[in-house]
């Protein structure tokens, strides 16, 4: 199978958004009058991002998911994405399972795939999306106060404690590493929260290094410091994978290791005004999205951490770098 042949038969479509989609040299968006084009790109090399022998439906899931992530820690709503990806060799059934994942994810929230390329080499593959967004409404790294809330969405740890399972270093039920597995491999993107919380959060970003790491970007973009709970972080991984506590099962040091640094979460960290509260638990129930208080936004830099007695927990966290 020719390389055209193949982009043919697993990845053309008729289009519905862009005026112009696969097939030609370049594909043609026309956003709604007056909106913006949000734009991220993000890449997943195997042996670095996922495991040789991880699912293909899977990863055509989750190629997808991070980028639609970004496009949520932004407030856009999505309209189109590319694919770049690199194959050792045309494996059909590879194909068929990768391009049902990706496919599946991109008709559920209505993202068209308008072009790309391929060729041959290591296993790598690389989106960029475009999404919208009204002028002026994108949430940005930036907008950070002093006394801002710090809230998460969804659940932290369960992606990296399914890693430490699976590199062998730490023993899980199956049906507990089943669980925390799909967290790992099947993300899901908060998009409907990213643009609910448009004019109501001050600040957001997707998490997908870790919770300490990633939230160091807005308060560096903000010139701000925080408080983080760790109680209530630990608390989180416990509340998506296990049916009693997690602090019960493993040691504590693990847990907050997975749910202050782990990465791979895709949920997003946000701050918003207290006096919100309320337009924020509006925002968590109309988007189907749980998100839990975790902290304060300080006036002065730094980030620290304390306990559930309020006690400083020595910060020794080190988020995700591709580069260390």
């Amino acid at each position: 199978m020719g390389e055209f042949d193949l982009i043919a038969r697993y990845f053309t479509r008729p289009v519905r958004k862009a005026a112009l989609g696969v097939g030609d040299d370049c594909a043609l968006l026309a956003p709604a009058p007056g909106m913006q084009l949000a734009v991220s790109s993000d890449m997943l090399v195997e042996g670095r991002h996922f495991f040789a022998d991880v699912d293909p439906e899977a990863l055509g899931h989750k190629a997808l998911a991070v980028n639609l992530s970004d496009l949520a820690a932004c407030g856009a709503r999505p309209l189109a994405f590319t694919l770049a990806l690199s194959l050792p060799r045309v494996d059909e059934a590879w194909l068929a399972g990768f391009a049902r994942g990706l496919l599946a994810l991109a008709d559920a929230h209505g993202c068209e795939l308008v072009g790309g390329d391929t060729t041959q080499g290591p296993l790598n593959i690389c989106i960029t999306v475009l999404g919208e967004v009204p002028p002026g409404q994108a949430l940005l790294r930036s907008g950070a106060q002093p006394g801002d809330d710090i809230y998460v969405s969804g659940t932290l740890g369960d992606a990296r404690l399914a890693l430490e399972a699976l590199l062998g270093h730490t023993p899980l039920p199956a049906d507990t590493l089943a669980r925390v597995r799909q967290r790992l491999e099947r993300p899901t993107p908060r998009v409907a929260l990213g643009q609910a919380l448009r004019g109501v959060a001050s600040s957001a970003m997707d998490l997908s290094d870790g919770l300490l790491g990633d939230l160091s970007h807005i308060l560096k973009a903000s010139g701000v410091g925080a408080r983080i709970d760790t109680h209530i972080t630990s608390n989180l991984i416990a509340e998506s994978a296990y049916p009693s506590s997690a602090t019960a099962l493993f040691d504590a040091e693990l847990i907050r290791q997975c749910t202050l640094a782990g990465g791979d979460d895709y949920e997003l960290a946000f701050t918003a005004p207290p006096a919100r509260r309320d337009a924020v638990a509006a925002v968590s129930q109309a988007s189907g999205t749980s998100v839990t208080r975790i902290g304060t936004v300080l006036a002065e830099p730094g980030l620290q951490l304390v306990d559930a007695q309020g006690q400083a927990v020595e910060h020794r966290y080190a988020s995700f770098d591709h580069f260390r």
